[in-house]
């Protein structure tokens, strides 16, 4: 593992998390539009849901180049997205997402993309 994850780590913490508390900290923002204070508390997550697909949908290969990935984690996107939808809870998506992903590379079927 390397000490570049951690300083990336901490940065993407100062991009995302501030955004979320934005309705706390800001005075008057109890005035603007429902639709408004939606969006400012949707903007954290929206950064990480892209990175998260960056990582579900492209693979660097060994000459730097990036390529369009299809693999198993297409598959516990779209088991993530269902059973999000159908249970109203991301942290059952979540869960079942890793465990394909995981299980699916642990038998063998499923390679860590390079």
């Amino acid at each position: 593992m390397s000490t570049q994850l951690v300083a990336l780590a901490v940065l993407m913490f100062f991009a995302t998390y501030p955004w979320r508390a934005v309705g706390l900290l800001a005075p008057g923002m109890d005035r603007l539009p429902r639709a408004a204070l939606d969006y400012l508390q949707l903007v954290g997550p929206a950064i990480l849901a892209a990175l998260a697909a960056v990582n579900v949908m492209v693979v660097v290969d060994d000459a730097g180049a990036p390529r369009f990935h299809i693999g198993v984690e297409w598959v516990a996107l779209i088991a993530c997205l269902a059973i999000v939808r159908w249970r109203r809870n991301l942290l059952y998506g979540l869960v079942a997402a890793i465990a394909i992903v995981a299980l699916t590379r642990a038998a063998g079927l499923a390679a860590i993309p390079t």
